[in-house]
């Protein structure tokens, strides 16, 4: 049973939620969705694209659940990460955290309790 993590904003997961299934920009633009296979790969993630933000959410995926191809790719910067080639299906996330980072330590994590 192998879980990754997809980030999400609290506003995109609010009009997400309740939807059997949530299409990010990325997939129409680059054909999958961005993953990160670990609590590490999501921070340094959070530290390039997120640092300011407050309302980060991450979605805790069971990929055993996935409807949709997932494929180990590496970024441009050699680094591997988990891409969904589809509608990431929302029965995957088996966890919703509110994440936050301190900027240069690590991430802080607490479960959001509004899943569904």
């Amino acid at each position: 049973m192998a879980r990754i993590f997809h980030l999400i904003s609290a506003q995109d997961w609010n009009g997400a939620k309740g939807n059997q299934s949530w299409s990010p920009p990325s997939l129409a633009d680059e054909g999958f969705v961005h993953c990160s296979k670990d609590h590490d790969q999501m921070f340094r993630v959070m530290q390039r694209l997120y640092t300011d933000r407050t309302d980060m959410l991450a979605l805790e995926l069971e990929t055993d659940i996935l409807t949709h191809s997932l494929v180990w790719e590496p970024s441009r910067s050699g680094e591997v990460y988990p891409h969904i080639y589809g509608p990431l299906n929302l029965e995957a996330a088996i966890t919703v955290w509110r994440v936050q980072t301190d900027g240069a330590s690590g991430l802080d994590l607490s479960e959001e309790t509004n899943l569904a």
